[in-house]
């Protein structure tokens, strides 16, 4: 069982379109970059990226983890460097999920193959810039988590009314005291 994480920057065409290519190229290798290194300190292994999308797993009992990173790639991307120096606002919108999933090596690349990754892409398709959707089985493994209903979705795949839960900004740890370990 696993929990899937989709990332995607939103407005990369119209960057492309407006940035110098060797500027837009680094930016993105920067993007893909920092999302890759984000998921992987909080456990989670990246299985692609393609453009302005990443696609990261844990293990669904880890999905606690995968959320908050999945809520933290919105402050990584929104603070980077080089898109501010750029003129760019970077926003991202992100879809986790979870459920069984086969793994296997493709071109000696780890991929993941099951629905709850095509859910996962699916809601982040379908989230607005600045959120992140779960679906019904990660809420259960994320009860301490802020979430609340959203509205239902008709996802390409999966029909009308598919239940998801927008994941509410986390606190942010206050400054730690000196004796604290």
């Amino acid at each position: 069982m696993a929990c899937l994480v989709m990332v995607d920057l939103v407005g990369s065409t119209a960057m492309a379109t407006t940035l110098p290519l060797r500027n837009y190229q680094t930016l993105m290798q920067e993007f893909v970059q920092v999302m890759i290194l984000s998921f992987e300190a909080r456990g989670g292994q990246v299985l692609q990226h393609q453009g302005d999308a990443v696609l990261a797993w844990w293990p669904l009992e880890q999905a606690g983890a995968a959320c908050v990173a999945a809520a933290e790639a919105h402050t990584r991307a929104a603070r980077l460097t080089l898109a501010a120096q750029l003129g760019q606002q970077l926003r991202v919108r992100a879809g986790v999920s979870g459920g069984e999933v086969i793994m296997g090596v493709v071109g000696r690349q780890d991929s993941a193959y099951g629905l709850p990754v095509n859910y996962a892409t699916r809601l982040c398709g379908a989230a607005q810039p600045g959120q992140t959707l779960l679906c019904d089985s990660v809420l259960g493994y994320v009860p301490h988590l802020p979430t609340r209903p959203y509205e239902p979705l008709h996802l390409r795949g999966f029909g009308d009314n598919c239940r998801a839960h927008l994941l509410q900004p986390l606190p942010t740890p206050g400054p730690r005291a000196a004796d604290e370990s």
